[in-house]
């Protein structure tokens, strides 16, 4: 087994929790981000976290996942705009994603 194929079995358990970060956005249900507000475009990315649902099979890309958080970027409170912020932790899983269809 390669040196990489090693780091990437080791690595794969946790880089799946980081989609976790990804409920966040589900606070945008109970108070979503005001219309005027810019990044529309960066909040329509949120639905990219139901590609993290590929973990269940797929190890290490639940991490994309997180990127169900981009749906609170910009968000008018700032505790919630962090968590927005923290969506681009999905480009963690996706070398994981890659590497099973390579």
């Amino acid at each position: 087994m390669s040196a990489l194929a090693t780091f990437a079995a080791t690595t794969a358990p946790f880089a799946g929790l980081i989609g976790l970060v990804g409920l966040a956005g589900l606070a945008g249900i109970r108070r979503p981000v005001e219309r005027s507000r810019p990044g529309g475009a960066v909040r329509l990315l949120g639905l990219l976290g139901l590609a993290g649902l590929a973990g269940i099979w797929i190890d290490g890309a639940g991490a994309i996942g997180a990127a169900g958080a981009l749906g609170l970027w910009n968000h008018q409170d700032a505790r919630l705009a962090f968590w927005g912020r923290l969506g681009w932790l999905f480009v963690l899983g996706l070398p994981f994603l890659t590497a099973h269809f390579a």
